[in-house]
């Protein structure tokens, strides 16, 4: 198996040299073409300014614009009829029509009990406006009634996933971005498979471009085989897809409707340590058991049957449906997912209302730090005005040119008094902030362009909760094996400071 996709993967790395071949044949003959031909020549002009126009035009984030702008002065040629072939970032018509559909289909599955929102109301109206926005405008209500447990590690996570799984005697809902076989997948799917023959209903979706490299094609069909319903997530087209647009970054798995874990950790062996890739890897995740479970749910429902419409109603899926006991936990919850089908940023804007609310702290995790200018100045901005803001980003990179392009958000966020720690044991992949002991974020979004504008994301408030404390103590303890970066550290070279200059401004395309 491993064999024939090494041999896939080298057929597409030939299909790809081949292609820029001929795309750079192409870029010379059209040049040499102009040169003979002014109408010609003109026609091309005159295409690059209708394209930069109608990118100036488009609501997209203006960083985005100007680095499409700036590709299509660079290369007028081929530059217009690139962005209009994968420039925009919007989902396909087939992709919105069918989650739109299937959002419409349901459109009352989550609701908001207002007398949650009073109870906020009373304790903080700044947070209550946050969950209101969440609520109003993202569509996911805000629980109490929800105990959360936070796993520091991805070992930890791991070991109460599995016991968790052994309990499941109704449903399984899974949705990961990344799967690889290994000791971790490998133990969780022999338990779906298990509890698949005991009757079951175990589901399943994965990001196809996230597993390209790590699961063999046709994988959906062999988990079929195995009674395991599944499908891929927006599927891999070689060379079209590399842009790769528009993925499902979530990771989501729902036992019961009693029961949802989520963070940062995919299926596979890094995540737990089992693989060394960059260095040690560190990724946080969280439990949840209560009636906050149901937007998780509901987010995978809505996913799985615009593909593979299975339900007429949602109703047998209720937290309290297979668990009628009341639920214990204190303050308040609130999962929610973020989606390019609209222009609401809601991951970036719940960051941002963290940072504009903050008093006392914001310590932050990603494995990524290249920002916009709203996120950069309301960084700059807690900082200036006396918050302890900390952002913990990876000591050994996945990738060396984003690490390159994290670093050089480094000089401006540090002369503003923001601190900065690199994980100096290996490689960071927790996403996760935390705010004057009241409120937390953990989840899957990363700070950076593809995250925040792209991807299908998910994420989960934190309100007065016991977990808020834990992810502040690993936040700490975190900290002390770091090395934090001084101004000194930043220095650059000519040449360097000017390949920095370059990605900053094609950072909205990596």
């Amino acid at each position: 198996m491993k064999k024939l996709l090494k041999k896939v993967l080298n057929r597409l790395v030939i299909f790809g040299i081949l292609l820029a071949v001929q795309l750079g044949w192409f870029l010379v003959f059209f040049t040499k073409l102009t040169g003979y031909s002014t109408v010609i020549s003109l026609a091309f002009t005159v295409l690059s300014f209708l394209t930069v126009l109608w990118i100036i035009n488009t609501e997209d984030n203006p960083a985005y614009k100007m680095a499409w702008i700036i590709l299509v002065l660079i290369v007028p040629l081929l530059g217009g009829l690139f962005y209009v072939a994968v420039g925009h970032k919007r989902p396909s018509r087939g992709m919105r029509r069918r989650m739109e559909t299937e959002r419409k289909r349901m459109p009352d599955a989550l609701t908001q009990d207002t007398s949650v929102l009073k109870n906020i109301s009373v304790l903080d109206r700044g947070v209550c406006g946050e969950s209101y926005y969440l609520s109003e405008t993202g569509g996911y209500p805000v629980w109490e009634h929800t105990d959360a447990m936070y796993y520091p590690i991805g070992e930890e996570y791991f070991a109460a996933f599995l016991e968790e799984l052994r309990k499941a005697e109704h449903f399984i809902f899974m949705e990961f971005f990344i799967v690889g076989e290994g000791k971790m997948w490998n133990s969780i799917r022999e338990i779906l498979e298990e509890k698949a023959a005991a009757g079951v209903d175990v589901r399943f979706i994965y990001d196809d471009l996230g597993c390209v490299s790590l699961l063999p094609a046709g994988y959906t069909l062999f988990l079929e085989s195995r009674g395991i319903k599944s499908f891929a997530f927006n599927p891999f087209i070689p060379l079209w897809s590399l842009v790769m647009n528009n993925r499902d970054h979530r990771k989501i798995a729902v036992i019961d409707g009693h029961t949802a874990f989520s963070g940062g950790v995919n299926l596979a062996d890094e995540y737990i340590n089992e693989k060394v890739r960059f260095g040690h890897w560190k990724d946080t995740g969280f439990m949840l058991k209560g009636e906050a479970v149901w937007n998780y749910t509901v987010m995978f429902l809505r996913m799985w049957n615009a593909y593979r419409h299975t339900d007429e109603s949602f109703e047998a899926y209720r937290p309290h449906v297979w668990h009628p006991e009341p639920f214990e936990g204190e303050g308040f919850v609130q999962p929610y997912g973020d989606t390019p089908l609209d222009d609401e940023l809601l991951g970036e804007n719940v960051y941002l209302n963290i940072l504009n609310r903050a008093r006392d702290y914001v310590y932050i995790f990603t494995p990524y730090l290249i920002v916009d200018h709203e996120m950069q100045t309301a960084l700059c901005l807690a900082a200036k005005r006396g918050v302890d803001v900390r952002i913990v980003t990876p000591g050994i990179p996945d990738k060396k040119t984003i690490f390159q392009l994290t670093r050089s958000y480094y000089p401006v966020l540090l002369k503003a008094g923001v601190r900065i720690y690199e994980y100096t044991p290996g490689f960071l992949h927790a996403k996760s902030f935390v705010c004057d002991d009241e409120c937390a974020v953990v989840g899957t979004i990363n700070m950076d362009y593809r995250s925040l504008y792209l991807h299908f994301e998910c994420g989960t408030f934190f309100y007065r909760t016991p977990l808020i404390a834990d992810v502040k103590k690993d936040s700490l303890a975190t900290m002390e094996k770091c090395r934090e970066i001084h101004m000194s550290d930043t220095r650059q070279g000519f040449f360097g400071k000017l390949f920095c200059a370059v990605l900053r401004v094609f950072s909205p395309l990596l």
